[in-house]
């Protein structure tokens, strides 16, 4: 068992241990006063495992209720969140009570936001069984959902009590989930580490997957203690995702996945890097060599300028500015503010 502790303005742990799962109800019963709760999950992972979670709850005396939405990134609305709300009042929900976010990011990101909000805020515990969800969105405090004007327009900053992570479920993901997170992965080996990027590289993920996994918890740890409310160091972890989040708009959330998505925006940050002058020559083929090995795409045929104009919807946008996360090298990141009339051109080299 691994246990990394977040200290942001709300302190929680987050225990990684394979098995973990079917005892999870003793770490949350220790976590957390209320005895009754509101499991939320998806279509996909009900089946999977919301019966073993729901017993281990009961066994230690806690009266649990379930939320089950559709899966997929299309429900990740105000109505699905409405719709979990609806589920906390009729499951008696008072302030002292709790819910279990079981799934994927979407699940988490929605059902922190739905507790951030509900009589004013209600604790949650997070249980992510998708790669990407372990390593990155179940860790920070980050919640919301999304609007048709783009992704995670309407959220709030909301820490989870406890993050229980079980790296076991990774094995009922398909490869194209699976290689999705390791995205999110390669990230942050490019954003503050070289080393975690050189084993991703030459060595299977698969073959060191619980190390990945608390390596990157632990570098995500160490940046949102230092800015958790996102004014500075942590913009970093935006790396790729502000092309990422307007290549995804553009297939209306159908089609492509997020960490595919986010790694052609990190290509195309990469390349504009080169191109300014900012990061050394080669950065770009290595890091698209690295996205291949895992079956990742590198480039879209959607034109730039209609990423950029999707872009303009990001959270990152200042005015008539936007920051934008840029590599110097692998390990190094810096944020850059661009005016947003040349941002097409700043990308592209020509704006097209």
């Amino acid at each position: 068992m691994s246990v990394i502790s977040v200290k942001t303005p709300r302190q929680y742990d987050i225990t990684i241990e394979n098995g973990i799962l079917n005892n999870c109800g003793r770490i949350i019963a220790d976590t957390v006063k209320g005895k009754n709760c509101v499991i939320v999950t998806d279509s996909n992972v009900a089946p999977l495992y919301l019966a073993t979670v729901k017993k281990s709850l009961e066994s230690y005396g806690i009266t649990v209720s379930t939320h089950i939405f559709p899966a997929g990134e299309e429900n990740k609305t105000l109505q699905t969140v409405e719709q979990m709300l609806h589920s906390f009042c009729e499951a008696g929900l008072t302030r002292s009570d709790f819910t279990v976010a079981l799934g994927g990011g979407v699940c988490g990101d929605m059902t922190g936001f739905a507790s951030a909000i509900y009589m004013r805020g209600i604790a949650y515990i997070g249980i992510p069984t998708t790669l990407l969800a372990q390593i990155d969105s179940s860790v920070g405090g980050k919640t919301g959902c999304d609007l048709s004007f783009g992704k995670n327009l309407v959220g709030s900053f909301h820490a989870p009590k406890a993050v229980i992570i079980d790296p076991l479920c990774l094995n009922t993901l398909p490869q194209r989930i699976f290689n999705d997170g390791l995205g999110e992965a390669i990230k942050y080996g490019v954003i503050k580490s070289e080393k975690l990027f050189d084993r991703l590289m030459n060595e299977n993920a698969k073959d060191f997957i619980n190390e990945l996994i608390e390596e990157c918890v632990s570098i995500k740890r160490d940046v949102t203690e230092n800015d958790f409310f996102e004014k500075g160091e942590r913009m970093l972890l935006n790396y790729g995702h502000t092309i990422g989040h307007a290549i995804e708009k553009y297939y209306n959330y159908k089609d492509i996945t997020h960490g595919e998505a986010i790694c052609i925006g990190m290509v195309t940050m990469a390349a504009a890097a080169e191109r300014n002058g900012l990061c050394e020559i080669g950065l770009a083929k290595k890091l698209t060599a690295c996205l291949h090995k895992y079956a990742l795409p590198a480039t879209t045929a959607i034109e730039l300028s209609k990423l950029c104009e999707g872009a303009l919807n990001d959270k990152k946008r200042r005015g008539k500015d936007i920051k934008i996360v840029l590599p110097e090298k692998i390990g190094t990141c810096v944020i850059k503010t661009v005016p947003t009339d040349t941002l097409a051109q700043y990308l592209g080299g020509d704006g097209e």
